[in-house]
């Protein structure tokens, strides 16, 4: 990761279900504001790119019919912060989604799925896809200032 990690790593865990996303994308926002300075439209970015990280992973679970649960990690260094959110679905192969063509183009208009990724490229600054034959782990990147000093009190 570059810069060496700090504590704490906080993990959530939610039912690969459609009504935890809104769950999941409120925790990662609520930590990034809480932890980092970042601007309201970064943190905008953040929830909508965990919010189709979730829906991918709970959709990769439905498509094997896996019952376990979505883990999300979040983590942090000096100058980022990362979720991670892993699935236990048969996993993909990134390098060979279809194109889509630009969102200028009015064909893109044609096509209601599989947006999803390409969206989750622009929203972050660095996304890693690791598949695997247990499932798909998805680490979403933002680089930021240091971590604000959190004594975890309220």
């Amino acid at each position: 990761m570059g810069a060496a990690e700090v504590d704490p790593v906080i993990e959530l865990e939610i039912p690969a279900r459609a009504e935890y996303v809104g769950l999941a994308r409120l925790v990662m926002s609520s930590l990034a504001t809480a932890r980092r300075t970042l601007a309201e439209e970064r943190i905008d970015d953040l929830k909508l790119a965990v919010s189709e990280a979730c829906t991918n992973a709970i959709e990769a679970h439905a498509d094997v019919d896996v019952d376990e649960r979505v883990t999300l990690r979040w983590s942090e260094s000096d100058d980022r912060l990362q979720v991670q959110i892993e699935d236990r679905g048969q996993g993909f192969d990134p390098g060979q989604l279809p194109e889509h063509p630009p969102v200028t183009d009015p064909e893109r208009l044609n096509f209601e799925r599989g947006l999803g990724i390409p969206l989750i490229r622009t929203l972050v600054d660095e996304v890693a896809f690791d598949p695997s034959e247990a499932g798909t782990s998805v680490r979403l990147i933002m680089f930021c200032g240091p971590a604000d000093d959190f004594d975890g009190a309220a």
